[in-house]
């Protein structure tokens, strides 16, 4: 399969959605307002913007704590987000998550997960209940290729296809981890042999061409639909930034970063299109305009938004400290 004309434009405008607010926040970041750990999806958004459409509204979504552009592309409001990333009662998580943990039930979006590896088994769980359900959706689960060296991968891997569950798992594999580059971390960095060695069809696309991934996607899709089995596919790809915003970054070569510049998801795409008379400028600087309006808006709907009252700290705490043994004697 091969994305139309409007398609193809699509995935452009929404990568630029992506990556505007994600520099927004790198700058909310900077200056305060936005506190806590924040991992850009800079140069990766090609996999977020070409996977969502070949999911359906009734589909599950897990992703890592590097989620905001799943949340945006999956249909979250960027006021929405934005909100939950000022920690603002009127956040999709209502302030409790923050960056990490943005979650949206009415949209099947079950957040990002801030323990590596910590989302596929529960990716598991939600699709062997689909499945006991006989519910015909789809359970998408992202996570980085550092998660390939955890036990849960292996374990949710070795029994989704066991019981033969309708998980497609999608490893966004940008070469580094937290800070540890693959060939250090695993003997083996062919990860669909790892895969496909717990009895999985498994694939590999350039995680940096969004129709490509687009594509990917969609076949992928289709075959755990249809068979109702578990499929891998790996996303190869590259962050531009560091990997949070408390990282020095003293892993990698500064040129390597610029080398992997040069394949930015959004430039190959404008260029594509502007080749085929899809697009022209103008109509991009139309897209970036609307965007940014979007985002001033959804930082102002933040501003606007209020913290959550202190009488609330314990509202949601399923069991209090224990009481204090003096206090007891007493």
């Amino acid at each position: 399969m091969t994305p139309s004309r409007e398609q193809s434009v699509a995935l452009l405008e929404q990568m630029l959605r992506i990556r505007r607010f994600e520099e927004k926040c790198a700058e909310l970041y900077s200056a305060g307002k936005i506190r806590g750990f924040l991992h850009l999806y800079i140069g990766e958004e090609a996999i977020a913007a070409g996977v969502m459409p070949a999911l359906e509204a009734d589909d599950a979504v897990l992703a890592t704590y590097r989620e905001h552009g799943h949340a945006l592309a999956r249909g979250l409001p960027a006021a929405s987000v934005m909100a939950e990333m000022f920690g603002k009662r009127e956040g999709c998580s209502h302030g409790r998550g923050g960056s990490m943990h943005l979650f949206d039930v009415s949209r099947r979006f079950y957040g990002g997960n801030a323990i590596v590896a910590g989302a596929l088994p529960v990716a598991a769980g939600i699709a062997l209940a689909d499945k006991m359900q006989k519910r015909a959706r789809v359970t998408a689960c992202f996570f980085g290729e550092g998660a390939v060296a955890e036990g849960e991968f292996h374990e949710t891997l070795n029994l989704a296809a066991l019981w033969k569950l309708p998980v497609l798992f999608l490893c966004e594999n940008n070469l580094y981890a937290m800070g540890t580059s693959l060939s250090r971390s695993e003997s083996d960095t062919d990860l669909c042999t790892k895969a496909a060695s717990y009895n999985m069809p498994a694939a590999s696309v350039d995680g940096m061409d969004v129709e490509a991934v687009w594509s990917a996607a969609h076949e992928a899709v289709g075959t755990v639909r249809r068979l109702g089995i578990p499929y891998f596919l790996e996303l190869k790809t590259y962050r531009f930034r560091a990997h949070s915003m408390f990282d020095p970054e003293l892993y990698r070569d500064k040129a390597e970063v610029e080398q992997w510049k040069k394949h930015c998801p959004i430039a190959a795409q404008t260029a594509r299109l502007e080749a085929a008379g899809s697009t022209k400028p103008a109509d991009i600087e139309a897209m970036r305009s609307r965007i940014e309006a979007e985002i001033d808006q959804a930082v102002a709907f933040a501003e606007a938004g209020s913290l959550e009252p202190i009488e609330d700290l314990e509202r949601d705490v399923y069991a209090r400290t224990a009481t204090p043994r003096a206090e007891k004697s007493a």
